[in-house]
C-alpha cells in the first residue's frame, strides 16, 4: 500500500485576473497520480477563447494597472514576500507536487521548493539592478539607454520540474516589469495554480500573473499565435520547440528555447572511480531520468571499463522504485503512462539493435502495479549511432559507451544534435579544462554532475535550444534597449 495523502487536493481553475474561473467552454481534463494511475482530480481546460482572456488581462495589466507605475523596489519586495509564502507552505506544496507529478516528496521538500524560492529572491534582487547607461556619441547631443519590460510573456513550461521551472521563467519576467500567461504541462498544473494563489497573496496587481492549464496544440498553440503576446518562453522537447519557432515567425514574436539533450558524462581512467560511478548515478537515475540535463551517455574510458561498470551496475540495482511520498524514496515513478511506455520502447530497442542490457529494463510492481515505474536501466557496448544513444528518452536508461583517448571521447561527446550539458570526470586539471572548452554544451561540469544555481546562466548549443535563464543573463530574455537621443545644441 502506497502512504495515505495529507493534503487536500481540489479541482483546478484557470487564474485569470486574479481570479479563479472555470474555462469558457466548461470543458475540463483529468491530472493523475504517477504512483497509482489514479485520476487525482479534474482542472479546466484552457482554449483559444481563455488564452485571448487570459492575453487581454496581461495587456491591461501591463499598460494600465498599476503595475507600470510601481517602482522597481516594490516589485522586488512582492517577489520577496511569494518566496516567505512559498517557504512557510513547503510541506504542502511538496506534497501536492508529489502527487501531482510523481516526482519524490523529499526531493520537492528539500530541492525543488527552496530553488523556486531562491528565484524569486535573487531576482527580487534584481529589480533595481535593471538600468541603462549614457553613450558618449558624437556631436551635440546627450544619448542614453533604457533597459524596459518586453510586454506579455507566454511562459510554457515542463512537467518534470513544475514549480520550479515556473519560477524560472515567471521570477525575471516580473522582476523586469512584464505581465505574464504561464501555461503549465497537462500533466502537472496544480501548483502552477497554486503560485497563482500565493503571488496574490504578496500583492501582484490582477492580471500581472496569469495560469491557464491546457494542451499544447491548443493552450500552448494559442499563446504563440496569439498578437498581444509580445515573447514566448518554452522550456520542453525539441520537436515542441521547433513548432513554436516556426509559428512565432508568423508575428515575429521574441523567443526562447530551453529545450532537450543527450549529455555525455565522461569518465577518464584517471577520475576517481567511485565519484564518478556516484555522479554518473546520480546523472541519470535522479528524478527518474526526467531530466533535460540527464547524463544519459556515460563515455568510459577502455582501461578501466570493466571496473567501473562493476560499480554502476551495483548501484543501480540499489536505486530501487518506491512510493514518492515516502520521506525515504528518491526513486519515483514517472509522471505519465505515455512516458513509461516510451522508455520501455526504447528499451526494446536498444536490445533489438545489440546493445546489452545490464540492469533493469521492465517495469516492477510497486504498491498496487498501478503505478507508471521504470527500474533502473543500464545497456552497456552501446555504439554512438544507436537510436538509444542519440535520440532523447527521457527516462532512467543509460547507455554506456567506451573510448580510446581524449580526442574520441570530445568526438563522440560532441557527435549529436544537442548540446545542454556535459560532464568530465579526471584528476588532470589541465585535461579538464582542454576537454571542457572542446565540448559544444552550455553547461559543463568537472568532477560532478547536475549542480545548478540561480545566479549561474543555463542553456544550449545547437537542437537543445537558445538564450539564457538564469543569472543576470535571463534578464536579456524579458528585456528590451531603447536609445534615447536629446538634441543640446
Amino acid at each position: 500500500m502506497l502512504a495515505p495523502t495529507r493534503v487536500q487536493v481540489k479541482p483546478g481553475q484557470l487564474f485569470i485576473g486574479g481570479k479563479f474561473t472555470s474555462s469558457i467552454s466548461g470543458k475540463t481534463f483529468e491530472t493523475v497520480n504517477p504512483a497509482t494511475g489514479a485520476v487525482l482530480t479534474k482542472v479546466a481546460e484552457a482554449d483559444a477563447s481563455d488564452i485571448d482572456a487570459a492575453v487581454k488581462a496581461a495587456r491591461a495589466a501591463f499598460e494600465a494597472g498599476p503595475w507600470p507605475k510601481m517602482s522597481a523596489a516594490e516589485r522586488g519586495k512582492i517577489l520577496w514576500r511569494a518566496s516567505e509564502i512559498l517557504l512557510k507552505r513547503r510541506e504542502e506544496i511538496a506534497e501536492l507536487e508529489t502527487l501531482d507529478s510523481g516526482k519524490p516528496y523529499t526531493d520537492n521538500l528539500k530541492i525543488d521548493i527552496p530553488m523556486a524560492a531562491d528565484a524569486f529572491q535573487y531576482y527580487a534582487g534584481w529589480a533595481t539592478k535593471i538600468q541603462g547607461e549614457t553613450i558618449p556619441v558624437s556631436g551635440p547631443f546627450f544619448n542614453y539607454t533604457l533597459r524596459e519590460p518586453v510586454g506579455v510573456v507566454g511562459a510554457i513550461i515542463p512537467w518534470n520540474f513544475p514549480i520550479l521551472m515556473a519560477a524560472w521563467k515567471l521570477a525575471p519576467a516580473l522582476c523586469a516589469g512584464n505581465t505574464v500567461v504561464l501555461k503549465p504541462a497537462e500533466q502537472t498544473p496544480m501548483t502552477a495554480l497554486l503560485l497563482g494563489e500565493i503571488f496574490a497573496e504578496a500583492g501582484l496587481p490582477e492580471g500581472v500573473l496569469n495560469v491557464v492549464p491546457g494542451f499544447g496544440p491548443t493552450a500552448g498553440g494559442a499563446i504563440v499565435a496569439h498578437p498581444g503576446v509580445d515573447k514566448v518562453a518554452f522550456t520542453g522537447s525539441t520537436p515542441v520547440g521547433q513548432e513554436i519557432l516556426r509559428a512565432s515567425a508568423g508575428n515575429l514574436k521574441r523567443v526562447s528555447l530551453e529545450l532537450g539533450g543527450k549529455s555525455p558524462n565522461i569518465v577518464f581512467a584517471d577520475a576517481d572511480l567511485e565519484a564518478a560511478v556516484r555522479g554518473a548515478t546520480g546523472g541519470i537515475f535522479y528524478n527518474g531520468g526526467q531530466c533535460c540535463t540527464a547524463g544519459s551517455r556515460v563515455l568510459v574510458e577502455e582501461s578501466i571499463h570493466d571496473a567501473f561498470m562493476e560499480r554502476l551496475v551495483e548501484r543501480a540495482k540499489k536505486t530501487v522504485p518506491g512510493d514518492p511520498l515516502d520521506p525515504k524514496c528518491r526513486f519515483g515513478p514517472l509522471v505519465s503512462e505515455e512516458q513509461m511506455s516510451r522508455n520501455l520502447r526504447y528499451i526494446g530497442i536498444g536490445r533489438e539493435e545489440g546493445a546489452k542490457l545490464v540492469a533493469g529494463g521492465t517495469r516492477p510492481k510497486v504498491g498496487d502495479g498501478n503505478g507508471f515505474y521504470v527500474e533502473a536501466t543500464i545497456f552497456d557496448g552501446v555504439r554512438n549511432d544507436m537510436t538509444i544513444a542519440r535520440e532523447e528518452i527521457f527516462g532512467p536508461v543509460v547507455a554506456v559507451i567506451p573510448f580510446k583517448d581524449p580526442d574520441e571521447a570530445v568526438r563522440i561527446g560532441n557527435d549529436t544534435s544537442y548540446g545542454l550539458a556535459a560532464g568530465v570526470w579526471t584528476k588532470d586539471v589541465k585535461k579538464a579544462h582542454r576537454v571542457a572548452r572542446s565540448l559544444r554544451a552550455g553547461t559543463v561540469w568537472i568532477n560532478t554532475f547536475g549542480p545548478l544555481d540561480v545566479a549561474s546562466p543555463f542553456g544550449g548549443y545547437k537542437m537543445s535550444g537558445f538564450g539564457r535563464e538564469l543569472g543576470g543573463a535571463a534578464l536579456e530574455l524579458y528585456t528590451q534597449l531603447k536609445s534615447v537621443w536629446v538634441d543640446l545644441s
